[in-house]
């Protein structure tokens, strides 16, 4: 038997399990979600009297800072360094999820199934909401910080509200999942005061929550 011929293939084979067994961690994916207090709440009383004309909202467009406009999870350290998680990630691009999730909370708020991220989805008279995300301060095992700038446009030639919320929410564990929790709880906030700023021009939709 070649001596030689039995070293390569044994070599090989171990240089296979090394790279098996010391590959990189898988990084693990993260999407925001609607405010279930509100899905609840929601569900249980209608908000829209009857009679009362569907209400139509396109949310968007919806912007955030460049700092946090990545895959990875951007968060901020005790001594004011930046830390981006290559293994904790968003599903989806963040500007995008943040609309969805500003649309359910909205949908829940409102009581109506009209409310989109896609205007073609809506038929006139369409409500507008736009959102700046100013700044998102996420500190891990701690707290989490959105301030936005947000725009309501009534249909028509109605005049526009221009609104400004700051949430704040502490992070009730050590994880990146009670991290997104808290960015959760955040968006909830700035959504309830959209909503408050619709209602007061379109006295016809009641309040899911109030």
């Amino acid at each position: 038997m070649n001596r030689r011929n039995l070293i390569v293939p044994t070599a090989f084979a171990a240089a296979l399990a090394c790279l098996a067994g010391c590959s990189s961690p898988s990084p693990t994916f993260y999407a925001l979600r609607a405010d279930e207090a509100s899905a609840a709440t929601s569900s249980a009383s209608p908000a829209v009297p009857t009679g009362a004309a569907a209400l139509d909202v396109v949310v968007g467009p919806v912007t955030v800072p460049d700092m946090v406009d990545r895959p990875q999870i951007v968060t901020r350290n005790p001594d004011n360094t930046i830390q981006m998680n290559e293994f904790a990630r968003w599903a989806t691009p963040l500007k995008l999820d943040v609309g969805r999730v500003v649309a359910a909370d909205l949908a829940q708020r409102l009581g109506t199934a009209h409310v989109s991220t896609f205007d073609g989805a809506a038929t006139p008279p369409v409500w507008r909401v736009r959102v700046d995300i100013t700044r998102i301060d996420s500190v891990l095992g701690d707290s989490v910080t959105i301030d936005a700038q947000w725009v309501v446009r009534p249909p028509g030639h109605q005049a526009l509200t221009l609104g400004h919320t700051v949430a704040h929410e502490q992070v009730t564990g050590q994880d990146y999942g009670a991290l997104v929790d808290a960015h959760d709880r955040a968006l909830a906030t700035i959504s309830a005061d959209i909503a408050t700023a619709i209602r007061a021009d379109h006295p016809t939709v009641g309040s899911a929550t109030d």
